[in-house]
Protein backbone atom coordinates (compact mmCIF):
# COMPACT_ATOMS: atom_id res chain seq x y z
CA UNK A 1 0.00 0.00 0.00
CA UNK A 2 2.85 2.39 0.86
CA UNK A 3 4.47 1.61 -2.50
CA UNK A 4 1.20 2.40 -4.29
CA UNK A 5 0.92 5.73 -2.44
CA UNK A 6 4.47 6.61 -3.37
CA UNK A 7 3.87 5.73 -7.02
CA UNK A 8 0.66 7.79 -7.04
CA UNK A 9 2.44 10.79 -5.55
CA UNK A 10 5.20 10.54 -8.14
CA UNK A 11 2.63 10.26 -10.94
CA UNK A 12 0.80 13.37 -9.73
CA UNK A 13 4.09 15.24 -9.53
CA UNK A 14 5.01 14.25 -13.08
CA UNK A 15 1.57 15.13 -14.45
CA UNK A 16 1.55 18.47 -12.66
CA UNK A 17 5.02 19.21 -13.92
CA UNK A 18 3.93 18.41 -17.48
CA UNK A 19 0.96 20.75 -17.19
CA UNK A 20 3.15 23.48 -15.77
CA UNK A 21 5.68 23.14 -18.59
CA UNK A 22 2.89 23.14 -21.18
CA UNK A 23 1.46 26.29 -19.68
CA UNK A 24 4.89 27.89 -19.79
CA UNK A 25 4.31 28.31 -23.55
CA UNK A 26 0.85 29.86 -23.23
CA UNK A 27 0.85 33.62 -22.62
CA UNK A 28 -2.66 33.33 -21.17
CA UNK A 29 -1.12 31.68 -18.11
CA UNK A 30 0.99 34.00 -15.97
CA UNK A 31 2.96 32.38 -13.18
CA UNK A 32 3.48 34.54 -10.13
CA UNK A 33 6.19 33.52 -7.66
CA UNK A 34 6.22 34.67 -4.06
CA UNK A 35 9.91 35.16 -3.41
CA UNK A 36 12.06 37.34 -1.21
CA UNK A 37 13.79 40.39 -2.77
CA UNK A 38 17.13 39.65 -4.46
CA UNK A 39 16.33 35.93 -4.56
CA UNK A 40 17.41 34.13 -7.75
CA UNK A 41 14.53 32.14 -9.28
CA UNK A 42 15.27 28.81 -10.95
CA UNK A 43 13.93 28.01 -14.46
CA UNK A 44 10.32 26.80 -14.56
CA UNK A 45 11.37 23.31 -15.63
CA UNK A 46 13.38 22.81 -12.43
CA UNK A 47 11.13 24.61 -9.93
CA UNK A 48 9.26 22.64 -7.32
CA UNK A 49 5.50 22.64 -7.55
CA UNK A 50 3.77 24.11 -4.56
CA UNK A 51 1.41 26.72 -3.16
CA UNK A 52 3.83 29.58 -3.82
CA UNK A 53 3.40 29.39 -7.59
CA UNK A 54 -0.22 30.36 -8.37
CA UNK A 55 -1.54 30.77 -11.89
CA UNK A 56 -3.28 33.94 -12.97
CA UNK A 57 -5.54 33.29 -15.94
CA UNK A 58 -6.20 36.38 -18.03
CA UNK A 59 -8.85 37.13 -20.62
CA UNK A 60 -7.89 36.94 -24.30
CA UNK A 61 -7.58 40.31 -25.97
CA UNK A 62 -10.55 41.04 -28.22
CA UNK A 63 -9.75 42.67 -31.55
CA UNK A 64 -11.06 46.20 -32.08
CA UNK A 65 -12.41 45.27 -35.52
CA UNK A 66 -13.16 41.90 -37.08
CA UNK A 67 -14.60 40.48 -40.28
CA UNK A 68 -16.13 37.06 -40.87
CA UNK A 69 -16.94 35.71 -44.35
CA UNK A 70 -15.77 39.10 -45.63
CA UNK A 71 -18.51 40.85 -43.62
CA UNK A 72 -18.02 43.20 -40.66
CA UNK A 73 -18.79 41.90 -37.17
CA UNK A 74 -20.36 44.87 -35.32
CA UNK A 75 -18.30 44.68 -32.14
CA UNK A 76 -19.63 48.09 -31.09
CA UNK A 77 -22.88 46.31 -30.10
CA UNK A 78 -22.39 45.22 -26.49
CA UNK A 79 -23.92 41.76 -26.71
CA UNK A 80 -22.06 41.00 -29.96
CA UNK A 81 -18.78 41.88 -28.28
CA UNK A 82 -19.57 39.80 -25.20
CA UNK A 83 -20.73 36.78 -27.20
CA UNK A 84 -17.51 36.89 -29.20
CA UNK A 85 -15.56 37.27 -25.95
CA UNK A 86 -17.25 34.18 -24.49
CA UNK A 87 -16.39 31.91 -27.41
CA UNK A 88 -12.87 33.28 -27.64
CA UNK A 89 -12.36 32.54 -23.95
CA UNK A 90 -13.76 29.01 -24.21
CA UNK A 91 -11.75 28.02 -27.27
CA UNK A 92 -8.50 29.62 -26.10
CA UNK A 93 -8.53 27.57 -22.90
CA UNK A 94 -9.77 24.35 -24.51
CA UNK A 95 -6.12 23.60 -25.22
CA UNK A 96 -6.28 19.89 -25.98
CA UNK A 97 -9.15 20.17 -28.46
CA UNK A 98 -7.82 23.31 -30.16
CA UNK A 99 -4.30 21.85 -30.37
CA UNK A 100 -5.62 18.73 -32.08
CA UNK A 101 -7.55 20.90 -34.55
CA UNK A 102 -4.33 22.75 -35.41
CA UNK A 103 -2.61 19.44 -36.11
CA UNK A 104 -5.49 18.18 -38.28
CA UNK A 105 -5.63 21.43 -40.26
CA UNK A 106 -2.27 20.59 -41.79
CA UNK A 107 -3.84 17.56 -43.45
CA UNK A 108 -7.35 18.69 -44.33
CA UNK A 109 -7.24 22.42 -44.99
CA UNK A 110 -5.61 22.13 -48.44
CA UNK A 111 -8.56 20.00 -49.61
CA UNK A 112 -11.26 22.15 -48.01
CA UNK A 113 -9.74 25.46 -49.09
CA UNK A 114 -9.41 24.25 -52.66
CA UNK A 115 -13.06 23.15 -52.87
CA UNK A 116 -14.32 26.41 -51.32
CA UNK A 117 -12.31 28.35 -53.89
CA UNK A 118 -13.67 26.30 -56.78
CA UNK A 119 -17.24 27.06 -55.69
CA UNK A 120 -16.60 30.76 -55.01
CA UNK A 121 -17.45 30.43 -51.31
CA UNK A 122 -15.48 32.61 -48.85
CA UNK A 123 -12.44 30.91 -47.37
CA UNK A 124 -13.67 31.64 -43.83
CA UNK A 125 -16.22 28.84 -44.19
CA UNK A 126 -13.43 26.40 -43.39
CA UNK A 127 -13.92 27.55 -39.80
CA UNK A 128 -17.60 26.62 -40.01
CA UNK A 129 -16.46 23.11 -40.91
CA UNK A 130 -14.20 23.11 -37.84
CA UNK A 131 -17.04 24.38 -35.64
CA UNK A 132 -19.24 21.55 -36.92
CA UNK A 133 -16.89 18.62 -36.49
CA UNK A 134 -13.39 19.68 -35.33
CA UNK A 135 -12.24 18.05 -38.62
CA UNK A 136 -13.30 14.59 -37.46
CA UNK A 137 -15.89 12.24 -38.92
CA UNK A 138 -18.23 12.55 -36.00
CA UNK A 139 -21.85 11.46 -35.68
CA UNK A 140 -24.21 13.71 -33.71
CA UNK A 141 -27.04 12.49 -31.49
CA UNK A 142 -29.45 13.63 -34.20
CA UNK A 143 -27.67 11.53 -36.84
CA UNK A 144 -25.68 14.27 -38.60
CA UNK A 145 -22.45 12.86 -39.99
CA UNK A 146 -19.03 13.84 -41.28
CA UNK A 147 -16.92 16.97 -41.46
CA UNK A 148 -19.92 19.08 -42.45
CA UNK A 149 -22.51 17.23 -40.34
CA UNK A 150 -25.17 16.52 -42.97
CA UNK A 151 -28.38 14.83 -41.90
CA UNK A 152 -29.38 11.72 -43.89
CA UNK A 153 -32.54 13.37 -45.19
CA UNK A 154 -30.75 16.52 -46.36
CA UNK A 155 -27.58 15.06 -47.86
CA UNK A 156 -29.07 13.66 -51.13
CA UNK A 157 -30.59 17.08 -51.93
CA UNK A 158 -27.06 18.46 -52.18
CA UNK A 159 -25.52 15.63 -54.18
CA UNK A 160 -24.41 13.10 -51.57
CA UNK A 161 -25.24 9.44 -52.17
CA UNK A 162 -26.16 7.20 -49.24
CA UNK A 163 -26.92 3.47 -49.24
CA UNK A 164 -25.99 0.47 -47.09
CA UNK A 165 -22.47 0.34 -48.58
CA UNK A 166 -21.66 4.00 -49.24
CA UNK A 167 -22.22 7.20 -47.30
CA UNK A 168 -20.69 10.20 -49.04
CA UNK A 169 -21.27 12.41 -46.01
CA UNK A 170 -17.97 10.89 -44.85
CA UNK A 171 -16.20 11.94 -48.08
CA UNK A 172 -14.14 15.11 -47.37
CA UNK A 173 -14.21 16.47 -50.92
CA UNK A 174 -17.78 15.55 -51.83
CA UNK A 175 -19.22 16.72 -48.52
CA UNK A 176 -17.40 20.05 -48.90
CA UNK A 177 -18.92 20.40 -52.39
CA UNK A 178 -22.35 19.68 -50.89
CA UNK A 179 -21.84 22.26 -48.14
CA UNK A 180 -20.87 24.83 -50.77
CA UNK A 181 -24.08 24.13 -52.69
CA UNK A 182 -26.10 24.70 -49.53
CA UNK A 183 -24.27 27.89 -48.59
CA UNK A 184 -24.62 29.40 -52.05
CA UNK A 185 -28.32 28.60 -52.06
CA UNK A 186 -28.69 30.22 -48.62
CA UNK A 187 -26.68 33.25 -49.75
CA UNK A 188 -28.99 33.69 -52.74
CA UNK A 189 -31.97 33.56 -50.37
CA UNK A 190 -30.72 35.88 -47.61
CA UNK A 191 -28.22 38.10 -49.42
CA UNK A 192 -25.27 37.73 -47.03
CA UNK A 193 -22.88 35.03 -45.90
CA UNK A 194 -23.43 35.48 -42.15
CA UNK A 195 -27.11 34.63 -42.55
CA UNK A 196 -26.18 31.68 -44.75
CA UNK A 197 -23.85 30.41 -42.02
CA UNK A 198 -26.48 30.84 -39.30
CA UNK A 199 -29.02 28.97 -41.40
CA UNK A 200 -26.55 26.09 -41.69
CA UNK A 201 -27.22 25.58 -37.99
CA UNK A 202 -30.93 26.39 -37.66
CA UNK A 203 -32.11 25.74 -41.22
CA UNK A 204 -33.20 28.18 -43.90
CA UNK A 205 -36.80 27.92 -42.75
CA UNK A 206 -35.93 28.57 -39.12
CA UNK A 207 -33.76 31.56 -39.97
CA UNK A 208 -36.28 33.01 -42.40
CA UNK A 209 -39.09 32.60 -39.87
CA UNK A 210 -37.16 34.45 -37.15
CA UNK A 211 -36.16 37.20 -39.57
CA UNK A 212 -39.76 37.69 -40.76
CA UNK A 213 -41.33 37.56 -37.28
CA UNK A 214 -38.85 40.02 -35.79
CA UNK A 215 -38.70 42.37 -38.77
CA UNK A 216 -34.91 42.29 -38.92
CA UNK A 217 -32.52 41.64 -41.78
CA UNK A 218 -29.19 41.39 -39.88
CA UNK A 219 -28.16 38.30 -37.96
CA UNK A 220 -26.69 40.51 -35.24
CA UNK A 221 -30.11 42.06 -34.53
CA UNK A 222 -31.97 38.74 -34.36
CA UNK A 223 -32.89 36.67 -31.32
CA UNK A 224 -32.29 33.07 -32.38
CA UNK A 225 -31.93 29.79 -30.48
CA UNK A 226 -28.92 29.88 -28.15
CA UNK A 227 -27.13 27.22 -30.16
CA UNK A 228 -27.31 29.33 -33.32
CA UNK A 229 -26.33 32.52 -31.48
CA UNK A 230 -23.22 30.81 -30.12
CA UNK A 231 -22.53 29.07 -33.42
CA UNK A 232 -21.57 32.17 -35.40
CA UNK A 233 -19.39 33.50 -32.60
CA UNK A 234 -17.66 30.15 -32.20
CA UNK A 235 -16.78 30.28 -35.90
CA UNK A 236 -15.45 33.82 -35.39
CA UNK A 237 -13.41 32.75 -32.35
CA UNK A 238 -11.94 29.79 -34.23
CA UNK A 239 -10.94 32.08 -37.07
CA UNK A 240 -9.28 34.52 -34.65
CA UNK A 241 -7.33 31.75 -32.91
CA UNK A 242 -6.44 29.55 -35.88
CA UNK A 243 -5.37 32.31 -38.27
CA UNK A 244 -2.56 33.14 -35.86
CA UNK A 245 -2.29 30.38 -33.21
CA UNK A 246 0.83 31.81 -31.56
CA UNK A 247 -1.07 34.97 -30.64
CA UNK A 248 -3.29 32.78 -28.44
CA UNK A 249 -0.42 30.71 -27.05
CA UNK A 250 -0.46 27.71 -29.40
CA UNK A 251 3.11 27.06 -30.54
CA UNK A 252 3.53 24.32 -33.14
CA UNK A 253 6.47 23.62 -35.40
CA UNK A 254 6.04 22.44 -38.99
CA UNK A 255 6.80 18.86 -37.97
CA UNK A 256 4.18 18.95 -35.22
CA UNK A 257 1.17 19.10 -37.56
CA UNK A 258 -0.22 16.24 -39.63
CA UNK A 259 0.65 16.60 -43.30
CA UNK A 260 -1.32 15.34 -46.32
CA UNK A 261 -0.73 11.66 -46.94
CA UNK A 262 0.98 10.40 -50.07
CA UNK A 263 -1.80 8.68 -51.98
CA UNK A 264 -2.81 7.33 -55.36
CA UNK A 265 -6.32 7.28 -56.78
CA UNK A 266 -8.14 4.44 -58.49
CA UNK A 267 -11.44 5.16 -60.26
CA UNK A 268 -13.93 2.32 -60.57
CA UNK A 269 -17.37 1.95 -62.17
CA UNK A 270 -17.96 -1.61 -61.05
CA UNK A 271 -18.27 -3.67 -57.90
CA UNK A 272 -15.19 -5.01 -56.18
CA UNK A 273 -16.80 -7.52 -53.85
CA UNK A 274 -14.92 -8.04 -50.61
CA UNK A 275 -13.06 -4.91 -49.55
CA UNK A 276 -10.66 -7.06 -47.56
CA UNK A 277 -9.64 -8.96 -50.69
CA UNK A 278 -9.64 -5.74 -52.75
CA UNK A 279 -7.31 -4.03 -50.29
CA UNK A 280 -4.85 -6.93 -50.33
CA UNK A 281 -4.90 -7.02 -54.13
CA UNK A 282 -3.83 -3.36 -54.11
CA UNK A 283 -0.93 -3.92 -51.74
CA UNK A 284 -2.56 -2.59 -48.59
CA UNK A 285 -4.91 -3.83 -45.87
CA UNK A 286 -8.55 -3.43 -44.92
CA UNK A 287 -7.82 -1.05 -42.02
CA UNK A 288 -5.86 1.34 -44.22
CA UNK A 289 -8.44 1.19 -47.01
CA UNK A 290 -11.26 2.09 -44.62
CA UNK A 291 -9.26 4.86 -42.93
CA UNK A 292 -8.45 6.46 -46.28
CA UNK A 293 -12.02 6.01 -47.54
CA UNK A 294 -14.36 6.38 -44.56
CA UNK A 295 -17.31 6.75 -46.95
CA UNK A 296 -17.07 2.98 -47.57
CA UNK A 297 -19.42 1.79 -44.83
CA UNK A 298 -19.62 -1.98 -45.35
CA UNK A 299 -17.18 -4.85 -45.86
CA UNK A 300 -18.19 -5.09 -49.50
CA UNK A 301 -18.79 -2.77 -52.45
CA UNK A 302 -21.17 -4.31 -54.96
CA UNK A 303 -21.90 -1.00 -56.76
CA UNK A 304 -24.87 -2.59 -58.52
CA UNK A 305 -25.81 0.67 -60.27
CA UNK A 306 -22.37 1.22 -61.76
CA UNK A 307 -21.65 4.50 -60.01
CA UNK A 308 -18.24 6.10 -60.49
CA UNK A 309 -16.14 6.10 -57.32
CA UNK A 310 -12.57 7.20 -56.72
CA UNK A 311 -10.83 5.10 -54.09
CA UNK A 312 -7.75 6.39 -52.29
CA UNK A 313 -4.84 3.99 -51.82
CA UNK A 314 -1.36 4.43 -50.35
CA UNK A 315 1.14 5.70 -52.90
CA UNK A 316 3.44 3.07 -54.33
CA UNK A 317 6.71 2.86 -52.37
Amino acid sequence: MMLQKTQTALLLLLVSGGILQAQEHNPRYIKELQVEPNTQVAPASSRAIGPHMPLKIVSPNLPKTFTLFGEKVPLEIWDVRERFDRELLVNTYMQGSTSYIIKLMGRWMPIIEERLKVHGVPDDFKYLCIAESALQNQTSKAGAVGFWQFMPGTAPSFGLHIDHEVDERYHPEKSTDAACRYLKQAYDKFGNWTAAAASYNCGMGGYNGAMTAQGESSFYNLLLPEETMRYIFRIAALKFILENPQRSGFHFEEDDVYHPLKLRRETIQFGVGSLIAFAKSKGTNYKTLKMLNPWLRDKTLSNSKGRTYTILLPAAP
